[in-house]
């Protein structure tokens, strides 16, 4: 959907969203899965969370619609083998914060500059315990069209998404997905691309999903 107000607009009303109360976990359980059987349950006593960081990266293209990139990750013996996600990974020792965590991660994953990014933002730290990760989401904005570069190692695919998508109800659908390879679970999705977007992400844009509708931009 083409972008009908100024994109400062958008930005300067995402600032202030994101820095307020933020919806937080009523936003998430919209778009929780369901968990079924005992493999599936939250371990008791979990060892410490490692920390990681997201990118929601905002952008125009060249019709003036705003959007952002989600990545489809390869086919692999692990817990989030072929979903699709928010670019971004685990904090490492040589990282100065989250922010920088998000950055470095985007920069490797999909070939973004990180003194590009004018950081508008934080969404609320969700737990994701399947892989025992607490991950920050950090929305900013592109200064130009990203011309993306996958890292074949880690990216199958970048998907450029609209933002208006995040908050179309037409987009978000339920059904059951298969998890880990042998899971059918019930969970709501975006349906984006033709692709499954579920878990944390569907969870994380749930949240953004309300900040945005609250700018009046689309």
């Amino acid at each position: 959907m083409k972008a009908v107000k100024p994109i400062e607009e958008l930005k300067k009303k995402l600032v202030a969203g994101l820095a307020q109360k933020l919806p937080g976990e009523p936003a998430h359980r919209l778009m929780s899965p369901t968990l079924r059987g005992d493999n599936l349950k939250s371990p008791t006593n979990p060892p410490p969370a490692k920390k990681s960081a997201v990118l929601v990266l905002l952008y125009l293209d060249e019709m003036g619609q705003v959007m952002f990139p989600l990545i489809q990750r390869p086919t692999y013996n692990g817990a989030h083998s072929a979903q699709v996600s928010l670019p971004g990974g685990k904090s490492e020792p040589t990282d100065i914060d989250l922010i920088h965590t998000a950055l470095r991660e985007a920069q490797e994953e999909i070939g973004i500059n990180p003194e590009k990014v004018e950081v508008l933002g934080k969404l609320s730290d969700i737990f994701i315990w399947v892989s025992n990760f607490v991950v920050t989401p950090i929305v900013g904005f592109y200064h130009e069209k990203p011309v993306f570069q996958k890292e074949d190692k880690e990216v199958d695919a970048i998907i450029e998404t609209e933002l208006y998508d995040i908050i179309n109800l037409e987009k978000r659908k339920e059904g059951t997905v298969l998890a880990r390879g042998k899971y059918n679970i019930q969970t709501p999705y975006f349906h984006i691309d033709d692709r499954v977007v579920w878990g944390a992400t569907a969870m994380m844009l749930s949240e953004f999903s309300i900040i945005v509708e609250q700018t009046g931009y689309f």
